[in-house]
């Protein structure tokens, strides 16, 4: 792995994690749904904009039209949205805890129904992962957290699981930012509609909101999804999937710096545990290479 991949990783990791806490203040002024259904319509169209730009084709192939929609509506509206609804009442590190758990659900799942093969060392990076939410959320249910919440963040990590695994190798002949840029357009439409039959809109202008919303549309939103796939491109899938395990480093370490949200030492040892439970699912798949 070169200088040039290990940066780009390292980039994506801080873009991807970052994104809980913008959305956390994205909600304290504005409609969850709302919001993130118009943060799409601006990434979307930017993003086939630049496709485009770059002389990329909508003519996609039918597969990537089918990862394409399945992707758009269980990562973009049903995974995000509920998170978006869940960081009304839950910290922005307990989501990033569970979203970063999305790699050792994959693993999961794979072998219980795919068939894959689980390694000595991905089962233990699995009970590691284990362990490791257990301390954390048994301290937070302890200490009182939004239940609805946090199962509104538990469904959308499982729909984020069935997405990668439903579009595995899907997207290959090209075309990658068209369709990222198409699906944040699905994700558009599909959380408009949820928008009107579950939501009133509001938005209450001000900085915090603008400045959130516009990092949130353009860094997470748009940058951080093209670096991911031109590092998928230049190193491979899994071994760009190696640096999830910064995830819930990053997402806890961003949330206690700009919200000022209290860590305590068992979610400190809780992190450290699920982060070297996804480093082991990943180098056991990268083994296998």
């Amino acid at each position: 792995m070169d200088i040039r991949a290990i940066l780009a990783g390292l980039a994506f990791a801080l873009m991807w994690s970052s994104a809980f806490t913008s959305a956390r203040i994205i909600v304290a002024d504005a409609s969850p749904l709302a919001a993130l259904t118009l943060r799409y319509l601006i990434s979307g169209l930017l993003g086939v904009a630049i496709a485009r730009a770059l002389g990329q084709s909508w003519h996609l192939t039918p597969a990537q039209w089918r990862a394409t929609i399945l992707f758009g509506i269980l990562q973009n509206a049903v995974y995000l949205g509920l998170n978006f609804v869940a960081m009304q009442t839950i910290e922005a590190s307990v989501a990033a805890i569970i979203a970063s758990t999305m790699p050792l659900l994959v693993a999961l799942a794979g072998w219980a129904f795919l068939g894959e093969g689980l390694r000595p060392l991905s089962f233990a990076g699995l009970v590691a992962g284990v362990v490791g939410v257990g301390l954390i959320m048994g301290t937070r249910i302890t200490g009182g957290i939004d239940l609805y919440g946090l199962m509104l963040c538990g469904i959308g990590v499982v729909a984020l699981t069935i997405a990668t695994l439903s579009v595995r190798g899907a997207t290959s002949g090209g075309n990658f930012l068209m369709i990222v840029g198409l699906q944040m357009l699905v994700g558009c439409v599909t959380l408009a509609l949820a928008t009107a039959v579950f939501e009133t809109p509001r938005f209450n202008p001000t900085w915090p909101l603008a400045a959130a919303f516009i990092y949130t549309t353009l860094v997470p939103g748009l940058a951080a999804t093209f670096v991911w796939f031109w590092l998928v491109n230049r190193i491979g899938a899994t071994r760009a999937a190696t640096f999830h395990f910064l995830n819930p480093f990053l997402g806890v370490a961003i949330a206690a710096l700009l919200l000022g949200e209290k860590l305590g030492a068992r979610d400190v040892i809780g992190v450290a545990i699920i982060a070297l439970g996804i480093l082991a699912v990943q180098l056991s798949r990268h083994s296998k290479t």
